[in-house]
């Protein structure tokens, strides 16, 4: 339960965040939060991080629904005493979830994160990365440490 919990929380933070940039704020349009360090801009992606596969949408929604079927699959396999295992997990769902709701019902994705000298990106991309860290970690790096049993 504590799984989609957090993808759950995960992916509804993200969408109100966008509902709120979509709402009060013009497209291109910046704020700044943290100085000039950090911006809310109001960026619509077409495409995948950093812009990439601009026009792709369609193909990137499916991509989107794998990647949250293969991880669902994964969640199942994994004890669900791999609590970090299971967080990194969910942590991905939650923002692949968030990002496949923008391309299925606006047809982009939209960013609001701005940093100077990177593209815009938004909560559910943080998520996805931590979640992916995460895991790459424990697989890698921690594995001894914080996971018991096999998967």
């Amino acid at each position: 339960m504590l799984f989609y919990s957090i993808a759950f929380f995960t992916a509804a933070l993200d969408q109100l965040v966008k509902f709120l940039v979509q709402k009060n704020m013009a497209v291109n349009q910046s704020l700044p939060l943290i100085g000039e360090i950090v911006k809310l801009t109001h960026v619509r992606n077409t495409g995948a991080a950093f812009s990439l596969f601009v026009g792709f949408s369609p193909y990137l929604a499916v991509i989107g629904l794998v990647v949250s079927a293969v991880v669902i699959y994964l969640h199942y396999r994994v004890p669900a005493k791999n609590y970090m295992f299971q967080a990194g997990l969910a942590l991905i769902l939650g923002g692949s979830i968030s990002n496949l709701a923008d391309r299925l019902f606006r047809s982009f994705v939209i960013d609001y994160i701005g940093l100077p000298f990177w593209p815009v990106f938004n909560l559910a991309d943080i998520m996805i990365n931590a979640g992916v860290v995460l895991l790459a970690y424990l697989l890698f790096i921690g594995r001894k440490k914080h996971v018991s049993g096999s998967f």
